[in-house]
């Protein structure tokens, strides 16, 4: 069974599907209630899954008639995703960054889940045994290298 958090993100990434500007306005506690859950867990939900890395904005404004707002990024055409990776990447790359890199390519259906996977297991912390900043140099390097392969093959 899915936990609570991805139920809510799955949610949220329909109403962002069913949305003519490809953005959703949410008032956090009428979530909560929806979910039977405590309004810090629609934060973290956001906070994780919805993240820049990932290819979302999000806005919110406090007070009694705040909301969260939810938009998501599109990525660039086929053709300049090449230019858009490499730009993003750079000499030097965290995990984080790197899977967020991958989540979106992923999520834009890019690459397939099993390419992503293969990429997430190249860039993982715990294969490249070296200090850092020479591991997120390497990862750069290798992230690169593998996108700019697949990313070619069509």
């Amino acid at each position: 069974m899915r936990n609570i958090s991805d139920l809510i993100e799955q949610h949220l990434k329909v109403l962002l599907l069913n949305s003519q500007e490809g953005a959703v306005e949410i008032q956090r506690n009428d979530l909560a209630q929806q979910f039977s859950c405590v309004p810090s867990q629609i934060n973290y939900v956001i906070s994780t899954r919805f993240s820049l890395e990932k290819g979302y904005v999000v806005e919110s404004k406090r007070g009694g008639g705040g909301y969260i707002r939810i938009q998501r990024i599109e990525l660039p055409a086929q053709h300049a995703i090449h230019a858009h990776v490499c730009d993003t990447i750079g000499d030097c790359i965290s995990q984080e960054t790197a899977e967020g890199i991958i989540y979106q390519l992923e999520e834009a259906r890019i690459i397939s889940q099993r390419e992503a996977s293969l990429l997430r297991a190249a860039i993982a912390r715990d294969n490249l045994m070296l200090k850092l900043p020479y591991r997120d140099e390497l990862r750069a390097k290798l992230l690169r290298a593998m996108l700019v392969a697949l990313l070619g093959k069509s």
